[in-house]
């Protein structure tokens, strides 16, 4: 196996024990992750479904996050920013290293569609008290 097909499998292997070790009202379903053309980085891409009142628990990611609310309306919770409402058809950044949180505040199940452009060898994700 080449090199960059096995760390691409143990990148996707740590997006997958992310889904695992996740609480009840909250997925983060795990759709692709590959080597960039940016030595040292890698594309991951997941989606992330809540409960309506659920949050997804404060964490990091070892590079940006770019997402795209799908369906529903979150409340986004990024360290040194003010709180920002995000509904279905928005954006959002999040920059690296940063703690940030989102709330599922509608009535309904809300997704949304995260880019992680990430440090390869590192989780995707770490979460923080």
């Amino acid at each position: 196996m080449k090199a960059s097909t096995l760390l691409v499998c143990v990148i996707g292997a740590g997006v997958m024990g992310l889904v695992s070790a996740q609480k009840p009202g909250f997925t983060r379903v795990a759709l692709q992750s590959h080597e960039l053309s940016v030595p040292g980085r890698m594309g991951v891409q997941a989606r992330a479904e809540f409960d309506p009142g659920i949050f997804a628990g404060r964490h990091t990611h070892p590079g940006e996050e770019l997402g795209y609310v799908l369906e529903g309306e979150f409340e986004l919770r990024v360290d040194g920013q003010e709180p920002k409402t995000v509904k279905a058809g928005e954006a959002f950044m999040v920059p690296a290293n940063t703690i940030h949180d989102a709330l599922n505040t509608g009535s309904t199940k809300g997704k949304i569609l995260a880019t992680y452009f990430v440090e390869k060898g590192k989780p995707v994700a770490t979460f923080v008290n």
